[in-house]
C-alpha cells in the first residue's frame, strides 16, 4: 500500500487537504510536524484539531511540553504507527511541514539514539549561535538552518555529528544510501508567495485573537521553564519573550510575523531540496476546490 504524503509551507492548508483525502480513502493521518507532538501547545503549533472531524490522527499530543522530542523518537513512533495503520487495512496519509521529519520517514533511514555528551555541552554552552553554526558546518554541509535556530538546538546538532564521527558504524545506519525508501505518492500544496504571505499574516492574527499568549502563560504557570519554550522556536520563542517582558506586543508580533515568513521560505527550500535528492513531488494548486484536489490525488495513485 502506497503512503500518501501531503507537504507544503505553513498556512498552505495541508491539514484540510489531508483530511479530505483520508475521508475519501478510509485513511488515517500521521503528523509530520516536530512540535505538534507536545500536549498543551495547540495554537502555537497550529494543530487545527477541529479540522480532523472523525478522521483518526496520530503523533499529535504524545508527549509533555518541556520534553525534548527528536528525530530518533519520531522515526520509531512513525514506523510503529505506519505498521499499525496498514495492519488494519487503512490508508496512511502523512501530513506535515517539518521537512526533515517527513524526508527521514520516507527515506526509510534508521536513526541511532545519540546520548548526551555533557563535556561537549559544557564546552559549547557559552558560544554564540553564529559560532555554533560555524562549528556545525565543519562537520557537514548545512542545506538550511531551520533546526539550529537556538543555541540548544545547535549544540544538540553538534553533539549528534560528534557522536557519528566517533561511531562511524552508527552513522552508516543513518545514511540514506543504506536505507530502503518507502513507497509514497507525495503531493505538494502550491501557494504563490504573495498569497502565502497574506495567509500567514491573517492566520497569525487569528491565533493571537484566539488566545495564543494565554496559552504560553498557562504553560509557564504549569511549571515549564521559559527557556524550554524558547527552545521550540517561532511562536513559543517570541511569545515567551513577550510574556517575560522582553518584547512589547507590537515588537513580538512584528518579529514573529517576519520569522514565520522566513520559516515558510525555508520549508519551500527544503522541499525543493527533496526534489533534487530524488523525491518526486506532485504540486497541486491551493486554489483547487476540495473535490477537485482530492480527485487529482486519486489519479496519481
Amino acid at each position: 500500500m502506497k503512503i500518501i504524503t501531503i507537504v507544503g509551507p505553513t498556512a498552505s492548508g495541508k491539514t484540510g487537504r489531508a483530511v479530505d483525502i483520508a475521508k475519501a480513502l478510509s485513511g488515517e493521518i500521521i503528523s509530520g510536524d516536530s512540535r505538534q507532538v507536545y500536549r498543551g501547545m495547540d495554537l502555537g503549533t497550529g494543530k487545527d484539531l477541529d479540522e480532523y472531524g472523525d478522521v483518526p490522527y496520530h503523533l499529535i499530543d504524545i508527549c509533555d511540553a518541556g520534553e525534548k522530542y527528536n528525530l530518533h523518537r519520531y522515526l520509531q513512533d512513525f514506523t510503529r504507527t505506519l505498521d499499525d495503520i496498514k495492519s488494519r487495512g487503512h490508508q496512511p496519509v502523512l501530513c506535515g511541514g517539518t521537512g526533515m521529519y517527513v524526508e527521514a520517514a520516507l527515506s526509510g533511514i534508521v536513526m541511532p539514539e545519540v546520548p548526551e555528551n555533557k563535556e561537549l555541552r559544557d564546552r559549547l554552552s557559552s558560544e554564540p549561535l553564529e559560532r555554533l553554526i560555524e562549528i556545525l558546518k565543519g562537520y557537514k554541509v548545512l542545506h538550511n538552518i531551520t533546526d539550529v535556530d537556538t543555541v540548544k538546538r545547535a549544540i544538540r546538532a553538534i553533539e549528534i555529528e560528534e557522536y557519528y564521527l566517533q561511531h562511524p558504524e552508527e552513522a552508516l545506519k543513518a545514511d540514506r544510501k543504506n536505507a530502503s525508501p518507502l513507497d509514497s505518492v507525495i503531493i505538494g500544496v502550491d501557494v504563490p508567495r504573495d498569497v502565502r504571505r497574506a495567509r500567514i499574516s491573517e492566520r497569525l492574527q487569528k491565533r493571537l485573537d484566539a488566545g495564543m499568549i494565554d496559552e504560553v502563560k498557562g504553560l509557564i504557570d504549569s511549571g515549564i521553564d521559559p527557556e524550554d519554550l524558547i527552545y521550540y522556536g517561532l511562536e513559543y520563542k517570541y511569545l515567551t519573550l513577550h510574556v517575560l517582558g522582553k518584547l512589547s506586543y507590537e515588537e513580538m508580533k512584528s518579529q514573529l510575523e517576519i520569522a514565520i515568513h522566513q520559516f515558510a521560505k525555508r520549508q519551500m527550500t527544503w522541499l525543493r531540496g527533496m526534489e533534487r535528492r530524488g523525491f518526486k513531488i506532485n504540486w497541486l494548486s491551493y486554489s483547487l476546490d476540495r473535490s477537485e484536489f482530492t480527485s487529482r490525488v486519486m489519479t496519481l495513485l
